[in-house]
C-alpha cells in the first residue's frame, strides 16, 4: 500500500467546471482526474535521472530573407 498526500490547488472558474463536466462524464473523482493529468505530464515531460544531459544551446536557423545572402541582409539592414 502507498501513502497519499493531500494538497489544495486553484483552478480558474472555467478550468474547473470542464474538470467537473469530465469527472460526471466518466464517473471519477477530481482527485483522480488531478492524479491521472499529473501522470501523464510526467511520462511526457519527466527525464530520466540516470540519463541526464547538459542543456545546449539550440543550433540556430537560418531565418534571413529569402535569396538574399547575408552580406546582402547587413547591406538592406544598414
Amino acid at each position: 500500500m502507498y501513502s497519499m498526500i493531500r494538497k489544495q490547488i486553484q483552478l480558474p472558474d472555467e478550468l474547473y467546471a470542464r474538470a467537473r463536466k469530465v469527472c460526471q462524464c466518466r464517473e471519477i473523482s477530481l482527485a483522480e482526474l488531478a492524479r491521472r493529468g499529473i501522470e501523464y505530464m510526467l511520462s511526457v515531460y519527466a527525464q530520466d535521472p540516470v540519463a541526464k544531459q547538459e542543456w545546449t544551446l539550440p543550433t540556430p536557423r537560418r531565418l534571413g530573407w529569402q535569396g538574399l545572402s547575408d552580406a546582402e541582409i547587413k547591406e538592406q539592414a544598414q
